[in-house]
């Protein structure tokens, strides 16, 4: 089933409230993403129309086992992505959350597993010979002069 980026955050966002509260209301939503309670309504009936969510109005939301499992997926990618950014490339912490955050919807499975296994590979073979980090840096700042 395919999601809108949009729909996807709105997954990402109930699951980490909920790791957070347990307890999640449409105005929690709302004031966590900074939109409005009418765009988190609309949001909340399409999650629970493709069955990712439990919703009635007024009342706690849940993730179905169906929604825990994209919204597990989802945030997956946003932290593969995340920490390539700002552990590997050495992006600003604020502007590898914004890019994590683009880059999760588009992103191929294949090119996600790879993501994966170079953090895997480097932090296995990189950090007990040298750190392929900060090698990767003083590389990229050479190139720029």
């Amino acid at each position: 089933m395919q999601l809108s980026a949009s729909l996807e955050n709105y997954l990402e966002t109930i699951l980490n409230l909920f790791e957070e509260k347990q307890q999640i209301k449409a105005v929690d939503i709302a004031k966590r993403l900074e939109v409005s309670k009418a765009s988190v309504t609309e949001a909340l009936r399409a999650l629970a129309g493709k069955g990712l969510i439990n919703y009635a109005p007024y009342e706690d939301i849940t993730l179905t086992a169906q929604g825990i499992t994209r919204a597990e997926k989802v945030t997956l990618k946003h932290k593969v992505l995340y920490d390539f950014l700002f552990g590997i490339l050495g992006i600003e912490h604020e502007e590898a959350i914004k890019n994590a955050c683009k880059i999760e919807h588009v992103i191929s499975e294949d090119a996600l597993d790879k993501f994966i296994a170079f953090l895997e590979f480097n932090k296995i073979h990189c950090k007990e010979k040298h750190n392929c980090s900060e090698e990767f840096m003083s590389f990229y700042k050479s190139r720029k002069k």
